[in-house]
C-alpha cells in the first residue's frame, strides 16, 4: 500500500483499486481540511482509484472544527472567522458527494458536528458499534453546516433531524442504523476489514453506473443551494454573542448560557 501523506494530521493511501484517507486528529484545524480537501479532490481525479473509503483514529472519526483554533481567529475578526467554510468545508462536502466513484465511511469512533456532515455525505455508512454521535452546533450557538441541515433530514426524516439538530443531544451507533444513517454496524475490531471489503466490492463494479446513479440521487438534493444557505447562517451567527460565549465556555470546560443574542 503506497503512503502518499502530506500531512500529520490526513494520511491518504492507495492499494489500487482503492484509495483510504484517514483522519488523524479528531478535530480539523486549518491544515488538516486543508489536506483533507486536497486529498479527496485527487482521488476524484485519479483513474486507477474506484472506491475511496474516509474513516479516523483511534476513538474518533472526526468531531469537526479545532474549537481552540476556532476561538483565536473569533478574538482576531468574527467577521471572518467562518471563512473557512466556503475555503474548507464545502469543498469537503462538495468532494465527497459529487466523487465519480463510491465513497465509504468507516466510522470507528465519535462522529460530531461536521464529521457527521462529512459521514452523510459519503455514499455507504459502515459503523463501529462503540461509536458515538451529535449534531453539537447548536450547543455552541451555531446552526447546521456541512451539508448536514439537508444530508441528515434526508437520513431520517425532517421532525427527527429536528429534534437531533436542535436538541443536540448524542445518539448511538444502533440507534444510526435504527434511523437510517448507518448502513450495518459491525464490532469495533472487524469494522477496517469490513470497510476494506465493501470498498474492494465497489471498486471492482461498474464505476460509470455508480457515478450515475449518484448523479441521479442528488438530481432532487440542491446541495449547493444547502452548503450557501448554511453558509450565511453561520457568518451571522457567528457574530453573536451567545456563540463567542459559548465557545469560551467548551474550551473552559464550563456549561455555557445563551441569551439569545
Amino acid at each position: 500500500m503506497a503512503d502518499e501523506s502530506r500531512n500529520t494530521e490526513v494520511r491518504v493511501e492507495t492499494e489500487h483499486p482503492v484509495g483510504t484517507v484517514t483522519l488523524r486528529t479528531p478535530a480539523l484545524t486549518a491544515r488538516g481540511k486543508a489536506a483533507l480537501r486536497e486529498a479527496l479532490e485527487g482521488l476524484a481525479t485519479d483513474d486507477a482509484v474506484r472506491a475511496v473509503v474516509l474513516t479516523g483514529t483511534g476513538k474518533a472519526f472526526c468531531v469537526g472544527q479545532d474549537l481552540a483554533e476556532h476561538a483565536e481567529a473569533l478574538r482576531e475578526d468574527p467577521a471572518t472567522a467562518f471563512a473557512t467554510i466556503d475555503e474548507h468545508y464545502n469543498p469537503i462536502v462538495t468532494a465527497l458527494a459529487t466523487m465519480p466513484k463510491p465513497v465509504v465511511a468507516a466510522v470507528n469512533g465519535t462522529c460530531v458536528g461536521a464529521g457527521l456532515g462529512f459521514a452523510l455525505a459519503c455514499d455507504v455508512r459502515v459503523v463501529a458499534d462503540t461509536a458515538r454521535f451529535g449534531t453539537a452546533f447548536t450547543g455552541i450557538g451555531l446552526a447546521p453546516d456541512s451539508g448536514l441541515s439537508a444530508t441528515l433530514a434526508r437520513a431520517v426524516g425532517v421532525a427527527r433531524a429536528s429534534e437531533l439538530i436542535l436538541l443536540a443531544e448524542p445518539f448511538t451507533a444502533e440507534q444510526a442504523r435504527e434511523w437510517g444513517i448507518a448502513g450495518r454496524v459491525v464490532p469495533a475490531a472487524e469494522l477496517p476489514g469490513e470497510a476494506a471489503r465493501l470498498a474492494a466490492r465497489l471498486a471492482g463494479g461498474p464505476t460509470l453506473a455508480y457515478a450515475e446513479a449518484k448523479r441521479a440521487l442528488a438530481a432532487a438534493f440542491p446541495l449547493a443551494d444547502v452548503l450557501a444557505t448554511e453558509g450565511a447562517a453561520q457568518a451571522r451567527l457567528g457574530l453573536t454573542a451567545d456563540h463567542r460565549g459559548a465557545v469560551e465556555a467548551f474550551l473552559a470546560k464550563e456549561k455555557p448560557t445563551f441569551a439569545g443574542r
